[in-house]
């Protein structure tokens, strides 16, 4: 059985976790006191040397840490990830997207409002964060309004890389009103079969 070390707040987290219980995959889910700096010790600097949720410990105690590769290795053989050549990469440029320009600015600003206190040594760096937020909030809905999906014409891994995070960009005080297709999509999301919220902090066992 999969091991997912974890913290419920987290997105990256939460990817690998609702990517299991879409799928059925048993796991098993630790929950990791990041405040207490649990994630920054031995033993689990050995599971990943970052010292950063998620990690994916498999059967055989091969570790796997980095939220989109732990995507790209559950959604394998899967529907949640084409076989074609093109749509593969598709699926793939929209998770590299998300790493680099999505999730660095919605969720780091989520983070520093959720779990940090005021310091207005970060103001400038919020507001710039904040407008690439916003732009990338935009380009998702333009896209969304042309297409049901981000990639492959179907629910993939590339939906759920974006939901993560997108979702609950309001806790950053980012508005998802002006973005309707965006809200759409999180619907449909919300909508597949297995779906568990973010507040869901079990594993799966098969019943």
């Amino acid at each position: 059985m999969h091991t997912l070390y974890d913290s419920l707040n987290s997105g990256n987290g939460y990817k690998g976790r609702l990517a299991m219980h879409l799928l059925r995959i048993p796991f098993r889910r630790v929950q990791m006191d990041l405040r207490g700096g649990e994630s920054r010790r031995e033993p689990f600097l050995s599971k990943n040397p970052e010292g950063r949720i998620p990690v994916l410990e498999l059967g055989d105690g091969t570790c796997l840490f980095e939220s989109n590769a732990i995507l790209h290795y559950l959604a394998e053989g899967t529907p949640l990830l084409p076989d074609d050549r093109l749509l593969r990469a598709q699926v793939l440029q929209w998770m590299f997207w998300e790493q680099y320009s999505h999730e660095p600015n919605i969720a780091t600003v989520r983070h520093w409002l959720l779990d940090l206190p005021p310091d207005p040594s970060r103001d400038a760096l919020e507001q710039q964060k904040r407008k690439n937020g916003v732009r990338a909030l935009e380009i998702m809905d333009r896209h969304l309004g042309q297409h049901g999906w981000f990639a492959g014409g179907r629910f993939t891994i590339a939906d759920i890389a974006l939901f993560a995070y997108t979702h609950v960009a309001e806790e950053g005080r980012f508005m998802l009103a002006p973005h309707a297709h965006v809200r759409e999509w999180i619907g449909r999301v919300q909508q597949q079969p297995g779906f568990v919220p973010i507040t869901h902090g079990e594993g799966y066992t098969p019943r």
